[in-house]
């Protein structure tokens, strides 16, 4: 098990100027809910995993939580040229967001290798198991990489689920409907330290994602559907439906995102 070395007040001083800046604005216009935050541990190593719905996850996900949430996000919010490359790096920084190559393979495993790295500092990891935003509002098939993190670090995993995200910013769509709140809801940690070791396992790394994804559909009340969420989103592209969306993390395997 990982030796905590972070703690949650651990963080840079740009994060929570943002945070606390951004924030106010956020919970001024949009206001926000947010339900069951004490069950995120205030100190030690955390895995929140969320359902995907709205490029505005990333935002108010985190935004209740008293500690600096890392997310894992593609490498192109970093590399952008000109004055808007420059801001979005600056940004993306400064909120938490650690960049990550999107491509399968030895890019999948440098994921989770920098997500142990970020626990192993006792900070939070924030993930997103499907893998990519859900194409419907329903909850897919989580990737196994969030069972490989807590195996291998020990750390509890925090469900989380993401209210009404979906309709007060639908994808594809810019500007959020203000006729919709969106919402928060922390369910209880769940422990999975008993089984370390047994990461190379792969019945026992499903089995217990498909418990993580059965505790987020619990909050959340979404349809679970037991497919790839992006071979659902090919699927609706294909048929026009659906189209591609920013922030979506490849092929990594469950390892994070933004928004």
């Amino acid at each position: 098990m990982w030796i905590a070395s972070g703690t949650w007040d651990d963080v840079t001083v740009g994060y929570w100027l943002t945070k606390y800046t951004l924030g106010m604005t956020l919970k001024i216009l949009f206001r926000p809910r947010a339900w069951g935050v004490k069950n995120v541990p205030r100190r030690g190593p955390v895995i929140v995993a969320s359902n995907h719905l709205s490029f505005s996850d990333h935002f108010f996900g985190p935004l209740p939580v008293p500690r600096k949430v890392v997310f894992l996000g593609k490498s192109e919010y970093f590399t952008g040229r000109g004055l808007n490359g420059l801001i979005s790096k600056i940004f993306f920084t400064t909120v938490g967001v650690i960049p990550l190559d999107r491509g399968g393979g030895a890019a999948s495993e440098r994921a989770i290798m920098t997500g142990l790295r970020v626990l192993a500092d006792g900070q939070v990891l924030g993930i997103y198991p499907e893998g990519t935003r859900s194409p419907d509002g329903r909850l897919y098939r989580g990737k196994t990489g969030v069972a490989r993190l807590a195996i291998e670090s020990g750390a509890p995993v925090v469900p989380c689920a993401m209210i009404d995200t979906f309709q007060f910013q639908p994808p594809g769509t810019l500007w959020p409907n203000p006729r919709f709140r969106p919402g928060v809801r922390f369910g209880e940690p769940l422990d999975f330290s008993r089984y370390h070791g047994q990461e190379a396992d792969g019945q026992l790394l499903r089995t217990i994602t498909d418990e993580v994804m059965q505790a987020i559909a619990k909050l959340s009340g979404q349809e679970y559907v037991d497919v790839d969420a992006r071979r659902a989103k090919d699927e609706l592209t294909a048929g026009g439906q659906g189209g591609k969306e920013n922030g979506d993390l490849g092929n990594v395997d469950g390892v994070g995102g933004t928004a």
